[in-house]
């Protein structure tokens, strides 16, 4: 898992301190290599002590491993992807095809670093869930309730039992009917939705598996999870636009479901069927 990609994640959970320290990381990275952890507290403005919390809460023992973490990623990517000051922002002023090759960007930006966050083991636990649920129920709040909807067609597609349910009251009432062989999606990019945590301890108290898709770290929708999915944080062009969180949870969700209809050809071809049945409504 990218170093850089855990740093940006957290960016919103950062004290100012931690946060000063980050920036520091992802617009210096290639000084880290020559560093200690003195001379990046003096370099960033911070205390050694906030380098070392900084190191472990990034899931590092101590700064020596944070150091070598941060020097293997750079010897995999170049400067330019690493650089946040060639990171072009949209601008009020930029014609519309500007504006859409900037969102291209932005997107494979937060596609790739979704990515690095999770590993493949991460999806086949889920992928292996899905497969073995007598029903799933899959839920998401705004933006997320997209994601949501689009996934469980995509799953019915294939003939499995997947319902959305936008509606707290309807999910939880649902998620009454729900035990130990079901299996309940939770999408929240906070992590912190009030109602969508409700539902996931609902869904544990009755012994039903949860599986959140939600930012990288601690977060409440997590600590109620069995399985736990990570997308990555970026800056929206258009604040509450949710385009990008979208973004990193449709991966996520598309990454699920080729999984499954890669794993047996039954399914390939039932999705093939569903689609060509659409097709015959469509032209009607």
């Amino acid at each position: 898992m990218s170093s850089f990609s855990k740093i940006k994640a957290l960016l919103p959970q950062l004290s100012n301190s931690e946060a000063k320290l980050a920036n520091f990381v992802l617009d210096n990275a290639q000084q880290i290599r020559t560093l200690s952890s003195i001379e990046l507290a003096q370099a960033a403005g911070v205390s050694q002590s906030s380098v070392i919390k900084f190191s472990q809460k990034l899931g590092y023992k101590g700064f020596p491993t944070f150091k070598l973490a941060i020097v293997d990623d750079l010897n995999l990517q170049s400067l330019k992807q690493l650089n946040k000051s060639e990171y072009k922002a949209a601008s009020s002023d930029d014609p519309v095809i500007d504006l859409a090759t900037k969102l291209i960007q932005h997107q494979q930006t937060v596609m790739e670093e979704t990515l690095q966050l999770n590993q493949s083991d991460d999806f086949n636990q889920v992928i292996a869930k899905i497969k073995s649920a007598r029903k799933i129920l899959i839920t998401g709040i705004g933006s997320s309730n997209i994601v949501a909807n689009d996934f469980a067609l995509k799953l019915q597609k294939i003939g499995l039992p997947a319902l959305s349910q936008v509606d707290e009251i309807s999910a939880s009432a649902y998620l009454a009917t729900m035990q130990k062989d079901d299996f309940f999606i939770a999408i929240s990019t906070s992590g912190d939705s009030k109602s969508i945590v409700k539902l996931a301890e609902q869904a544990q108290k009755n012994e039903c598996a949860v599986v959140s898709i939600s930012k990288y770290g601690n977060n409440a929708l997590v600590e109620n999870s069995d399985f736990t999915l990570h997308t990555a944080f970026e800056k929206e062009p258009v604040e509450h636009a949710g385009v990008l969180t979208r973004t990193a949870s449709t991966l996520i969700t598309d990454i699920l479901f080729l999984g499954l209809t890669q794993s047996h050809s039954r399914w390939q071809k039932r999705a093939t069927l569903a689609n060509e049945n659409m097709k015959v409504l469509r032209h009607n």
